[in-house]
């Protein structure tokens, strides 16, 4: 049996300092000594990480994504659809003949319904199902893809800039309640894609499921928002309906029933909303406008691009309308599986896939005075929102325009939208008054300009030129070379590095990662939000416990009749703790922001 005196008689450690061997207690047995690790030397593989983790969520309308704060994409991407809801041992998704079975039809308000988790209008919304869709795919995200554990950490939550309240109260109880986050940070969609794209300002077109939400962002602030109801559900609608106008046409029905059929297609539309939504996703596109070539470049600029028209350079521009090209010689078809009983193959021209994109997002082949103002189509929401901002934060969106949302992946948009917009900006301007009045003045005056100018060029021709010479005190002095070279070589001495700007009011198209990439770099470098909630104050108060903007006022000190302010008198006493310093904002003082 080994002894002590023989286990530090081999310890060459022992051998080396046999001085210090009896400060050292025996050990019962062999083993490995203990190394003590310093807390400030160590390295990070060492030790575990002391930090909080922050997690990132972005909810939508169909979606919700969760990662870690500092990633670079999310860990993974849910959605809100009929399948995620099925319960534990439903498998009847992979019997036989389920894809084929009848279901009811469903009408235009109830198209895909059940595949979103919310709608922009609550009067008919039940939030508790929205409260127990979101706890089941939160514990979903918890359990199989961020596997952590259920304890107090800080959430930063991305969520859309256009939010009821009822929605948002729900959001934030499920959150607290649940999953027991110590603080929940909002952040806005489209301040997280301005941060993702590397700008401070920007105008954010979030081609979303339902609606699209154009925001023109400076500074990271928001300073103006339109909507308009034209999203992807809409385009998705749009596809069903040509796929059914297309199989009513290989069925060799006549023209009478196909025009019953175009009036009366929310209703002709059946089970088809997975398929559709599959076609769309895989085969939509979009057309570029007609006639590009004489459209200004979209990176001219827009000081040229607003010159003076002639009159017949005005006319040629009111005469240029959009059509759609229908489909000719060379135009490809294609065959796909028909998402309407019975389930056969249909041929369908190429270039009617783009038909659904052009008349759900550009409302082609509609006239102005047939749509509402929450039904214009997205080139002009973007131009009237650049329209109604001061001139300099216009000219830095002008140059910053990101096209973001589920929508964007769409082939072709992103170039069709940028050219609608070039348009419209090299035929109106930045005028907001439109009609035949406003063009027949604009019309007037230009035509006053034209005279003006031939008046003044006759003149001048009229007159009889003098011929003189120029004295020798007019005489330009001859340029010597040596002091052009010191001149030169001075000039290059105290010139600075040049910095590259960008030209402000040129129109441009800017890519961004995300919103939840821009989210993820907010949290990872500490950004302090504006509405920062903590949960106890919530689970008091709720949203009525969030103060406004005008509200949230530093205290200022108040003289007492002794002279002095009465926070430092109060500070002196036994009960100074419990006062907030002077210039300070109480912790419960939170506001909604932009939600508000």
């Amino acid at each position: 049996m080994t002894t002590a005196s023989s286990f530090h008689d081999r310890n060459p450690s022992s051998v080396s300092r046999p001085g210090l061997s009896h400060l050292y207690a025996d050990p019962p047995s062999p083993h490995t000594p203990r190394r003590g690790i310093s807390s400030t030397y160590s390295s990070p593989s060492a030790s575990y990480r002391n930090e909080e983790e922050t997690l990132i969520f972005e909810i939508g309308a169909r979606h919700l994504s969760a990662g870690f704060a500092g990633e670079n994409s999310p860990r993974c991407s849910l959605g809100f659809g009929p399948e995620e809801a099925r319960r534990v041992g439903d498998y009847r998704r992979w019997m036989p003949g389920f894809q084929d079975r009848l279901v009811r039809k469903r009408t235009g308000y109830e198209w895909g319904e059940d595949h979103e988790l919310w709608r922009m209008d609550v009067r008919e919304l039940d939030l508790g199902l929205v409260e127990n869709q979101i706890e089941r795919t939160v514990r979903e995200v918890y359990s199989k893809y961020l596997l952590l554990e259920l304890k107090s950490r800080r959430l930063s939550l991305l969520l859309p800039a256009i939010l009821p309240h009822p929605l948002l109260s729900t959001i934030l109880s499920t959150l607290f309640v649940h999953f027991h986050f110590s603080s929940i940070t909002l952040l806005s969609t489209p301040v997280c894609c301005v941060a993702a794209a590397g700008c401070r300002a920007g105008l954010v077109v979030d081609i979303g499921w339902s609606e699209t939400i154009i925001t023109a962002t400076y500074e990271y602030r928001e300073v103006r928002q339109s909507r308009t109801t034209r999203g992807m559900k809409l385009v998705t609608r749009e596809m069903g309906k040509m796929l059914h106008r297309q199989k009513t046409i290989s069925d060799g029905l006549s023209s009478e029933l196909l025009l019953g059929a175009d009036e009366t297609a929310d209703a002709l539309i059946n089970d088809s909303f997975e398929r559709c939504e599959e076609i769309t996703t895989r085969m939509a596109w979009c057309q570029k406008l007609e006639g590009r070539s004489q459209i200004l470049s979209v990176t001219q600029d827009l000081s040229q691009s607003l010159r003076p028209l002639s009159i017949a350079e005005n006319q040629t521009s009111k005469e240029s309308k959009e059509n759609t090209p229908g489909p000719t010689q060379q135009d490809p078809l294609m065959t796909m599986p028909s998402p309407f009983p019975p389930y056969r193959d249909i041929r369908i021209p190429f270039s009617h896939l783009a038909q659904p994109v052009e008349s759900a997002l550009f409302a082609t082949g509609s006239s102005a005075y047939e749509l509402d103002d929450q039904e214009q189509p997205i080139h002009n929401v973007v131009f009237k929102t650049l329209l109604l901002l001061p001139p300099d934060i216009r000219s830095a969106c002008l140059s910053r325009i990101i096209i973001t949302g589920g929508g964007s992946n769409i082939p072709g948009l992103k170039s069709r939208l940028l050219d609608q917009l070039s348009l419209l900006i090299r035929d109106r301007g930045w005028d907001s008054v439109v009609g035949k009045a406003a063009d027949e003045r604009r019309r007037r005056l230009k035509e006053i300009s034209c005279n003006r100018q031939r008046q003044q060029q006759q003149q001048l021709a009229s007159q009889p030129t003098i011929a003189t010479t120029a004295g020798a005190a007019l005489t330009p002095q001859l340029s010597d070379p040596i002091e052009e070279k010191l001149r030169r070589e001075q000039q290059r001495k105290d010139a600075k590095p040049s910095v590259v700007v960008p030209d402000a009011g040129v129109l441009r198209g800017v890519e961004t990662l995300g919103a939840w990439a821009g989210g993820s770099l907010l949290a990872a470098l500490k950004v302090k939000g504006t509405v920062d909630i903590d949960k106890d104050f919530f689970l008091q108060h709720g949203l009525a416990g969030a103060r406004r903007d005008a509200e949230q006022q530093q205290q200022q000190p108040q003289a007492t009749s002794t002279g002095m302010p009465q926070q430092q008198q109060q500070r002196q006493s036994h009960h100074g703790s419990a006062v907030p310093r002077a210039g300070v904002v109480e912790r419960s003082a939170w506001t909604l922001g932009g939600w508000a």
